[in-house]
């Protein structure tokens, strides 16, 4: 089974493996807040970060651009939620492509491809921009 966010095989073109962020809770020191105490307290769960590591390969260097292109473009001002899909068809929902980074090269072979990292995340709080009236996402309650 391929892979694919918003139904759109992006990473299909070379090797690449789903792994998650940390879990668990967010813990702050009362300290933080100004509280002088030494206790700390769980502030909620973390968000869900599904990170997909691998390379982009193609037969040629504009192809390799075209791939590139391809997945940068699912980068939005305004992200919205997918559903990303792993090659063995593990799903996760509402998930927002939130970074994407390359390998400070590209390896020229017998094929042409690079390393990148691309991070998913679930966010628990996203409003839409409409709601705001403004063009960009915010953090309800962290603004």
């Amino acid at each position: 089974m391929a892979s694919s966010f918003k139904s759109k095989s992006l990473f299909n073109s070379g090797p690449h493996r789903f792994a998650l962020g940390r879990q668990g809770h967010l813990v702050l020191n009362e300290l933080y807040f100004g509280i002088i105490d030494p206790a700390s307290a769980p502030y909620g769960l973390l968000e869900l970060d599904v990170i997909v590591t691998g390379r982009l390969v193609a037969a040629s260097e504009a192809a390799l651009w075209t791939a590139r292109d391809a997945v940068t473009a699912e980068l939005e001002d305004s992200p919205s939620g997918g559903t990303l899909v792993d090659e063995h068809g593990r799903t996760w929902a509402d998930m927002v492509f939130m970074r994407y980074e390359e390998a400070d090269r590209v390896d020229r072979g017998r094929v042409w491809s690079i390393a990148y990292v691309a991070t998913f995340r679930n966010f628990a709080y996203l409003t839409p921009a409409t709601e705001r009236g403004g063009s960009a996402p915010s953090i309800v309650g962290l603004r």
